[in-house]
């Protein structure tokens, strides 16, 4: 049996990974721009995400990867990943699956940005799609 190769991770010392080793993630949906979360990588989650094609996260309270839907079911399908100027910055293009429309945030939102401040106070604007409730058990 051939097997292939392993790519070479040498892409991932061009990261200026934090103290903790951790960089910033963004996802953004793919076609719309939505920004539909912010999140942590390690190098370990974002070589994950590269083999798998579907978004790895590292979760800091629990102190472990997160494999984004593992739980709900609400996955994201990786298409791009981009890093910004000053390389601490990571963006992945997704689309988001599992519902439709796509749900992002464990609040049964579509987006975790969904807090607008109006005239000093923040205004819940964008619906719960999907009761959390239901989501995880």
């Amino acid at each position: 049996m051939q097997t292939t190769p392993t790519p070479p991770v040498s892409w991932l010392k061009h990261i200026r990974w934090d103290s903790k080793g951790l960089v910033p993630v963004i996802a953004q949906e793919q076609g719309t721009n939505d920004v539909l979360m912010f999140a942590w990588m390690n190098r370990e989650a974002l070589q994950k995400t590269v083999e798998l094609g579907r978004a790895v996260y590292f979760s800091r309270s629990r102190d472990k990867l997160w494999y984004k839907g593992e739980e709900s079911g609400h996955v994201q399908t990786v298409h791009e990943i981009r890093m910004d100027c000053d390389s601490d910055v990571i963006l992945l293009k997704v689309t988001q699956l599992g519902h439709e429309p796509g749900i992002a945030c464990h609040t049964g939102r579509h987006s975790c940005f969904f807090s607008v401040l109006e005239n000093g106070e923040w205004k819940s604007v964008d619906p719960v799609l999907k009761d959390p409730e239901s989501i995880y058990k």
